[in-house]
């Protein structure tokens, strides 16, 4: 086998995945179902931005997602809006027994693009669909929404149901940034271990 071979195994891409909505829609139970951590219903809201990787493979590239957990409290918008920078995927997440939860999500949107433009992959996600009966967001008006800012959407319990559901949601979203085109030299790293959240704070907001 060649060097450039060797070197070429060695490698993966690293790719910047926000989440954003406000407190209580469930980001962070998001975040623990998908990296295997498990849900926790005594989960504390997030005071401060913090990152989780999930390792995926495409056509047999690794792929490194920095999930960056974000926080929805109002008081820290101008703190969240920090992490917008550098991100390739961003995922709206909304509640849907708080409608507000939901619209909320257009102001979100509209300081992301107003940010980093609108080259960016999109989705959006309604959590906590176990509690249907106290629905307050139909799933077709979120559709719609969806659908306007050009975004994937999934309903989902990150209670009830499996991590694989999110972790397809994700891949899907890789898969079309993939096929957008990928900044190689920007994004290729050594495969290393679980990271370091110290480094990676460093460099949130290039």
């Amino acid at each position: 086998m060649s060097k450039n071979k060797k070197k070429k195994a060695k490698e993966e891409i690293e790719v910047k995945l926000i989440l954003l909505g406000d407190q209580g829609v469930g980001k962070t139970n998001l975040i623990n179902i998908v990296t295997r951590k498990g849900f926790n219903i005594n989960e504390e809201s997030t005071s401060s931005a913090s990152f989780s990787i999930l390792k995926l493979k495409v056509d047999d590239q690794n792929y490194r997602i920095n999930l960056w957990d974000t926080i929805g409290q109002e008081k820290y918008r101008q703190l969240t809006k920090l992490f917008f920078n550098n991100s390739k995927i961003v995922i709206f997440v909304y509640d849907i027994t708080v409608y507000k939860s939901f619209t909320d999500l257009k102001s979100w949107h509209q300081e992301l693009v107003e940010q980093v433009g609108n080259d960016i992959i999109k989705g959006v996600v309604a959590n906590k669909n176990d509690l249907y009966e106290n629905e307050k967001v139909k799933q077709n008006e979120a559709e719609e929404f969806a659908e306007s800012i050009n975004a994937k959407f999934l309903s989902i319990s990150a209670k009830k149901d499996l991590p694989e559901k999110f972790e397809d949601f994700i891949r899907a979203l890789l898969i079309e940034y993939i096929t957008k085109g990928i900044d190689d030299d920007d994004n290729k790293i050594s495969i290393r271990g679980g990271g370091n959240n110290d480094d990676v704070k460093k460099n949130c907001c290039k």
